[in-house]
């Protein structure tokens, strides 16, 4: 019932990737874009996250940031990608905190097509996650995330996106993960989004979450964002800020 009541706030609520803007970014949504960068061009995702969690009983309130997502782009519809992140982990309560880097990814996009109006636009992209990690925050082992993204422009300021896709991270049968989100250009400058999101954990136990939030264009190729969510089947709470500059792809 509550992901039902939340897929009808998110159609109600016309809110993700800015289509009338120009810079095109993975944040702060969870829905990763169809679109690659320009060619040439440099791009830089970087925010700071909140989040508290309740699993088995026990409260978690962690930090994330400053997590990046480094973007280049090699060709017309290829981009190379790197992500890492700074974490602090604290079990509230129990005294136990840890700081340290997260394990770092490697990977990139490709936009497989494009209608010839350029309203709906296909993309895949994937991530190696090699096990650099501190020692308290490292899986360990090398995984790997998978993502097929759909976009859909309705109008000039009106889109929707989806991802589905499959992680795997060394230990038993990976997770499926997928987004739906839907975004709203109020103005030239400012957007809105909202988006349900989750993932079947082990392909058995399902966790839905909602958050929405907004762009702003600051300039051309320079965002900031700000976003929050909450756990729809779960305890689950967080908070998140954030730029993203683009060199060399918009003037």
């Amino acid at each position: 019932m509550k992901i039902i009541i939340s897929l009808l706030i998110l159609a109600t609520f016309p809110v993700l990737n800015i289509y009338s803007q120009t810079i095109i970014t993975d944040r702060p949504d969870q829905t990763e874009s169809s679109s690659t960068v320009p060619k040439g061009s440099f791009q830089i995702e970087t925010g700071l996250s909140l989040e508290y969690v309740k699993s088995d009983g026990i409260n978690y309130q962690n930090w994330y940031g400053p997590s990046n997502l480094f973007r280049v782009g090699l060709t017309d519809f290829i981009e190379l990608r790197v992500v890492t992140s700074l974490v602090n982990l604290k079990n509230i309560g129990k005294e136990y905190s840890t700081t340290g880097i997260s394990d770092l990814e490697v990977g990139g996009k490709v936009k497989l097509y494009t209608t010839k109006n350029g309203r709906f636009i296909l993309g895949f992209l994937s991530h190696l996650v090699i096990p650099t990690g501190s020692d308290d925050l490292t899986n360990s082992k090398y995984g790997t995330i998978n993502k097929l993204a759909l976009s859909y422009s309705l109008s000039d300021n009106i889109g929707l996106s989806c991802n589905f896709g499959y992680d795997y991270f060394g230990d038993g049968n990976g997770n499926l993960v997928y987004s739906f989100a839907t975004g709203y250009s109020l103005t030239d400058k400012l957007g809105l989004y909202a988006e349900v999101y989750g993932d079947v954990d082990n392909l058995k136990d399902n966790y839905s979450s909602f958050d929405a939030g907004f762009t702003y264009l600051i300039r051309n190729n320079l965002q900031y964002d700000f976003s929050f969510g909450t756990g729809i089947n779960h305890t689950m709470n967080y908070v998140s800020t954030g730029v993203s500059w683009n060199i060399g792809g918009y003037k």
